[in-house]
């Protein structure tokens, strides 16, 4: 669009979003010595990331070090490599290995972001080459204290039902929070303290404010604003329902996450359906399109951070139908998925990702996606929640629950006889100790969120067997998209016709991933996402200014 009459906002560098991507860059930004402000959409801030696990993938990291885990440019690049497929960028790959230790230092040095290795956690592939079966790539938060948050403290993004639990994933998985002495649990909720995605979006924030970067919330970036050499120089946002025009002078860094929650684009892109997004109601691709309009290359477009999702009734965030991720649900023992046949289809303890992936299979006989819709199945010594809810008597009516398989299957319009056969062939390998049709529980990634007091590979497999048996529908679903504009190293936006679009970045979810379709482990956005928001933001610093 043509430059406009005034100025709303005048800073040396907008940055669109207020997630991990969007607070690193903000922060390079500002400790490189420019003038910077974020513009959030939202009420609230955080994005995506204040609601996830917040972890963060990233190899050779100087924590794995410090816990005697050794690793190598080498073995990181070999692993991605072993599972690209040929579809990563290079010189991106090596430039995420080789930047983000330096920008773990750097946050942790320079901001509240502490964080430790997450013990025993394992690569998604660990049996790859360079793969890490005894973890350490995954990196887990230090609790933070929301209390130095002041005011912002209630604007952290959160879903409604929300319980904030003053303890570290790790204490909570390893158990060791059954170690921590009742007087220093009171005085974590005294301060209170929050781990996962809280910890890291607070900490994220808490940095800016420390930096007085002004922080613009319910103000939705629409359009970039080029000058007569299709040089950007700001940005047309809506705030209190009129258009606000903001000046970038060196830049603008696009950080507003994916488009998962826009459906046309959903339909246009990926590569299958996907109809349970997990992520922040806001992620509808706002990024995407003005990227887009300003004739940014387009990359990955197809892929997504891939989940199998449930829908439970009433789950609505800012007025959106939210899904939930599963992960022991499907992971425990006495569990299976099956497709309308009444077919297991995958490993279902195996990667989110990459169970995500085996949604799509497609059937040229009948023309179909022939896994969807799938269903979780149970017995009744199943004992894990599913998506919070025990099975039994008390069971919600979208758990169905019958007597016999039969029955169950004809509720849920499942082929009867695929099912029993199903069951019986699962049930004949879980006694022999195996699973010969799809190997789960030979993984050192299937039993860890599976019974891990058992042991393998009776941490994930068990008999299916006792009734009443129980069923779940299970969706395709996201946890964001990973397509988007093209990045240079520099995570300067590509230009369709070559060349960059000088004064535009991108990260996180709204740039095209640089892992391309792999996800390497726990923390596989944050970890990407952060290091080209510190590399996006001390590029856009070094930007001349563009317009006086």
């Amino acid at each position: 669009m043509a430059l406009p009459e005034r100025w709303d906002l005048e800073v040396d560098v907008a940055v669109l979003g207020s997630g991990a991507s969007a607070t690193t860059a903000a922060i390079l930004a500002a400790d490189s010595g420019v003038e910077v402000a974020l513009l959030e959409r939202a009420e609230f801030v955080g994005g995506t990331t204040a609601i996830s696990g917040g972890v963060l993938w990233l190899p050779n990291n100087h924590h794995m070090a410090e816990a005697g885990i050794e690793d190598s440019r080498e073995d990181a690049l070999a692993y991605l490599n072993s599972l690209s497929l040929g579809m990563m960028d290079d010189e991106l790959v090596e430039t995420l290995i080789d930047t983000g230790p330096e920008m773990l230092r750097y946050m942790e040095k320079n901001t509240p972001v502490s964080l430790h290795v997450f013990e025993g956690y394992p690569d998604y592939h660990p049996e790859n080459p360079g793969g890490k079966p005894e973890g350490g790539r995954s990196l887990d938060n230090d609790l933070f204290p929301f209390e130095e948050l002041g005011p912002w403290a209630d604007r952290i993004n959160h879903q409604p039902d929300a319980v904030f639990f003053p303890a570290t994933m790790l204490e909570i998985d390893s158990k060791r929070i059954d170690d921590v002495p009742p007087d220093v649990m009171e005085a974590r909720k005294a301060r209170d303290m929050r781990s996962t995605g809280q910890a890291l979006a607070g900490s994220l924030i808490k940095g800016c404010l420390d930096r007085e970067i002004p922080v613009h919330t319910a103000t939705r970036a629409r359009e970039l604003i080029l000058d007569e050499n299709d040089v950007v120089v700001g940005v047309r946002a809506e705030r209190d329902g009129a258009a606000w025009f903001v000046k970038a002078r060196k830049a603008v860094v696009i950080a507003t996450g994916g488009f998962e929650w826009n459906e046309e684009l959903v339909k246009a892109f990926l590569r299958g359906p996907m109809t349970a997004p997990t992520s922040t109601p806001e992620n509808e691709g706002d990024g995407l399109l003005m990227a887009m309009g300003a004739g940014a290359a387009l990359g990955n477009m197809s892929e997504a951070w891939w989940i199998p999702g449930i829908h439970v009734p009433g789950d609505e965030m800012r007025g959106r139908t939210f899904a939930r991720l599963i992960l022991a649900e499907r992971t425990w023992p006495r569990s299976i998925i099956v497709n309308r046949n009444g077919k297991r289809f995958m490993n279902e303890a195996a990667n989110y990702n990459a169970v995500g992936h085996a949604f799509h299979t497609f059937d040229p006989n009948t023309f179909e996606f022939i896994n969807l819709p799938a269903w979780l199945i149970v017995d009744s010594q199943y004992q894990p929640p599913i998506a919070r809810h025990q099975v039994g008597p008390d069971a919600p009516d979208w758990i169905r629950r019958a007597d016999t398989l039969a029955e169950l299957a004809a509720q849920i319009e499942v082929d009867a006889e695929g099912l029993e056969e199903t069951v019986a062939r699962f049930n004949e390998g879980v006694a022999h100790g195996h699973d010969p049709e799809f190997q789960r529980g030979v993984s050192a990634y299937d039993s860890y969120n599976g019974d891990r007091w058992e042991k393998a590979p009776f941490t994930t497999l068990g008999p299916i067997d006792t009734p009443p048996y129980y069923a779940a529908q299970i969706e395709s679903g996201a946890l964001g998209t990973k397509g988007g504009p093209k990045t240079n190293t520099k995570a300067q936006v590509m230009r369709a016709t070559g060349g960059v679009i000088r004064g535009l970045y991108a990260v996180g979810n709204a740039m095209a991933g640089a892992t391309a379709m792999v996800y390497g482990g726990a923390g596989g956005t944050l970890g990407p996402g952060m290091t080209f928001g510190y590399i996006a933001g001390r590029s856009a610093a070094e930007e001349p200014d563009h317009i006086a």
